[in-house]
């Protein structure tokens, strides 16, 4: 069923999840033969070249480039396809001696060795090969010979993989490639008949043509579906935008590509395959770290080391954690920024401190509310302070009646803080408090570790999935994805867009805002909606499906360790930067809550904010936006855009709108102020697919303004005209929409004939924009269109006419 979906006859290939059935069906076999790189043995990379990366000496492109250099020099020489790995190191170290030809070689077998793995349904395939009797041979391209490709198979996958098999054929040795005629040795040294034999391989034409054409039932292994090779390639891509900046090339590690081609064919929730796919290969791999760190962290502090995932956002690292390495010492608590803040008011200066960092950043009634305020001495302060007196408020929150009872309060709370984790966890002194959470500042390590390590005398140790501290905390605290790894501009990328992380992996109940006495959460009402929660359950399902077969597909004698962080980084890199469409359809209709105790929600992302938000300021409409997955309203807008949004992010370039203004088109202009008409013209700058900006200063509703669209354009769209503040035009932070006054045109020679289109009949035509009603700061008027048909060039003067109303365009 599965090739059906593909659009791929039955008898031409074969899914991964097939291989192990290949035999049956066919006792006319009397020989298998396999493909050996990526059929039988598959790599931790994107592609070959990514192993070149770790080889000291060379970049990947001087050992391609020798690659070409033999095979060119060994056809002039004997007409032969494959030179073998020694003539490649010639040509790579003309100047060096033989020896060091021979350790360059051992070096790259040694590299390949220890990131290539057997592939686990290839091997049951050969495995049932041999239960029935068939001979079992490799048919390879490839620069190696016959003992070195062996003797790289039993590195990778051990003795009893290469046991399996019969004999090796190589590219190399027989001077051809398969494509060219490498079966017709095979056939010959086996003395069998073509159509006895069944050759499976991933290359479409050296595996699947070149055997038909000898007479071979050939299949061509299909690793993956489309959107699967499709998402492995922005992978890639995201690994050599997030990496780079080390002063080497590094590779595109991708180990979870085995568990991919093997499971993902069977998913049909697109909900599930986003789980599977996306979350499933970085939780993986948080898990995987965690587990590591876990070990260190009871080899030099001693104790039980207790794994605390934070909820909300820890509730999915906790059950693929747990999925993968569950023990007693794993618990799931309900300690949020806000409980954690709540608890560290215990003395006037950390209430100066919270004060000086958080007042005027939120919504007031938050901010009281975090200060243990109550909702009469909320409205009693209000009363008091008046609107707007920021400095007045600061002083009377610090008051003595005011800061005493906070304070009093917040011991309080700190006490029952204290009895839920007691509850929960009962650590002795000597041991490990180990806070996970996806991060990505550790404020609540921040807050509550003297608490903490007062309360049970324990090492606190944060471990985060992304850490990118905003102060120097000096407490022991480590990403997954931290300084050690990557550098700040990358660090500041990802936290861009941790948002679409948050709402998968978080948990589907309101956010913890108290504890009651007997030690149970108090939690606030759940502001997102219910489709939303059953969207993202399925999600973590297809997280936690991935979590428990990883691995099933891998068969190999040491898995790097060094390999995990990088492919979890890259996975997310590109979830976060370039996510798919079937992807964004999943989560189009995801909210995003502040996790502050209250109902604050934003929308994630919006893909219609982002047409109009594009038109009108070009790329540049990115900043000052609310939303909080800005990447995902791109796509579809074209890669270009997501790329290059991802790499001003990752190395913080410092460009502004005039940089992307490298061609205008000049609109003519007529401006009037009542007793006077005088010409200018404008240079409108290009936005985005085809639209331009035009920016005319208007004062303090001094100038009606006729843009003289008629001369230069027969046909064009116009999108908005509207009044903005001069003030801000352009700036990080959003125009209120309070502030943006929609204009009021008219039209003479120019005619609306449908939504946006207009037709300008009369070369003398123009759009006449009265000015706004009595503003309160000097305005702009921001005009938007697209030209469609350009005007012939003519001598016609151009003179202001009697204007005619416009007809509003339909919504």
């Amino acid at each position: 069923m599965n090739r059906y979906l593909l659009g791929i006859g039955m008898t031409e290939t074969i899914l991964p999840a097939e291989l192990p059935h290949a035999l049956e069906g066919r006792p006319h076999i009397a020989l298998l033969s396999l493909d050996c790189f990526d059929t039988l043995l598959w790599r931790d990379s994107y592609c070959p070249r990514d192993i070149f990366a770790t080889l000291d000496g060379c970049t990947p492109h001087q050992r391609m480039w020798a690659e070409v250099r033999a095979r060119s020099a060994l056809k002039l020489r004997t007409g032969g396809e494959e030179a073998p790995i020694e003539d490649i190191y010639r040509a790579l170290l003309p100047n060096a001696p033989v020896e060091t030809h021979a350790e360059w070689t051992r070096c790259e077998l040694a590299a390949e060795a220890r990131h290539c793995f057997a592939f686990a349904p290839t091997v049951a395939l050969m495995r049932d090969a041999q239960r029935r009797g068939i001979p079992v041979v490799i048919v390879s391209d490839t620069y190696l010979n016959a003992d070195q490709l062996g003797e790289l198979i039993r590195r990778a996958a051990g003795e009893d993989v290469l046991a399996l098999i019969d004999e090796i054929f190589c590219s190399s040795t027989h001077g051809m490639g398969k494509a060219v005629g490498l079966f017709a040795p095979v056939l010959r040294a086996r003395n069998v008949a073509p159509e006895t034999v069944l050759h499976i391989g991933d290359n479409p034409v050296a595996d699947l043509e070149a055997g038909k054409r000898h007479g071979i039932e050939a299949l061509h292994l299909r690793q993956f579906l489309p959107g699967t090779v499709q998402r492995i390639r922005l992978e890639a891509a995201s690994a050599a935008v997030l990496h780079s900046g080390h002063g080497r090339t590094l590779p595109a590690w991708q180990p979870h590509r085995a568990t991919l081609a093997l499971h993902e064919p069977a998913i049909r929730d697109p909900a599930e395959a986003l789980g599977f796919s996306a979350l499933g290969p970085v939780l993986q791999g948080f898990a995987s770290w965690i587990a590591a760190e876990e070990a260190e962290l009871a080899r030099t502090h001693g104790g039980t080391v207790h794994k605390l995932f934070l909820m909300r956002d820890g509730f999915l690292p906790h059950l693929v954690h747990d999925a993968m390495f569950g023990d007693a010492h794993s618990h799931a608590i309900e300690m949020s920024r806000f409980t954690a803040t709540a608890a560290s008011l215990t003395s006037k200066q950390a209430v100066q401190r919270f004060l000086d960092l958080d007042l005027g950043s939120g919504a007031l009634d938050d901010l009281l509310r975090q200060l243990h305020f109550k909702p009469n001495e909320i409205a009693k302060l209000r009363a008091s302070v008046g609107k707007g007196a920021k400095r007045s408020l600061y002083k009377a929150i610090l008051g003595r009646e005011e800061v005493e009872r906070t304070v009093r309060r917040g011991r309080a709370f700190a006490d029952r803080l204290i009895g839920y984790l007691r509850r929960r966890i009962d650590p002795k002194p000597g041991d490990t408090l180990m806070l996970i959470d996806l991060g990505y500042n550790g404020t609540v390590q921040n807050l509550a570790e003297p608490l903490l390590r007062e309360a049970f005398g324990t090492h606190v140790a944060g471990r985060y999935l992304l850490l990118r501290e905003q102060e120097v905390a000096g407490l022991d605290k480590r990403g997954m994805i931290d300084g050690r790894t990557h550098d700040g501009g990358a660090l500041e990328a990802l936290c861009a867009n941790v948002a679409v992380l948050e709402q998968l992996c978080t948990a589907a109940r309101g956010s913890t805002i108290d504890y009651d006495a007997d030690g149970e959460p108090i939690r606030s009402e759940n502001s997102i909606k219910q489709r939303q929660s059953e969207t993202r359950e399925r999600a973590q399902q297809g997280a936690l499906r991935f979590a428990r077969v990883h691995g099933d597909a891998i068969l190999r004698r040491d898995t790097p360790a060094d390999i995990v962080v990088p492919a979890a980084a890259a996975a997310l890199a590109r979830l976060m930067f370039f996510p798919l469409p079937g992807e964004l359809d999943v989560i189009s209709q995801f909210e995003h809550d502040i996790n502050l105790g209250g109902d604050t929600t934003v929308k994630l992302f919006d893909g219609d904010a982002a047409a109009q938000g594009l038109r009108e300021r070009g790329l540049f409409y990115l900043k000052g936006t609310e939303r909080m997955y800005l990447p995902g309203e791109l796509r579809g807008r074209g890669l270009p855009l997501n790329l290059t949004l991802m790499t001003v992010a990752r190395f913080n370039m410092p460009l502004t709108y005039a940089d992307f203004c490298d061609s205008g088109v000049d609109v003519p202009l007529l401006l009037a102020n009542g007793r006077d008409v005088a010409q200018s013209s404008v240079r409108a700058t290009p936005t985005h697919d085809g639209y331009f900006l035009a920016a005319i200063p208007v004062g303090m509703s001094e100038y009606a303004v006729g843009l003289q669209f008629g001369r230069d354009h027969e046909w064009l769209q116009i999108q908005s005209a509207r009044f903005v503040p001069l003030e801000g035009f352009m700036s990080d932070k959003p125009q209120a929409e309070t502030s943006i006054v929609e204009a009021l045109p008219s039209l003479e020679g120019i005619e609306q004939v449908a939504p946006h289109l207009f037709q300008c009949s009369d070369p003398n035509g123009f759009l006449m924009v009265p000015p706004p009603p009595a503003p309160e700061k000097p305005m702009l008027l921001t005009v938007v269109f697209r030209p469609l048909v350009e005007r012939a060039r003519s001598a016609a003067p151009i003179a202001p006419a009697q204007s005619a109303a416009i007809v509003p365009a339909a919504q």
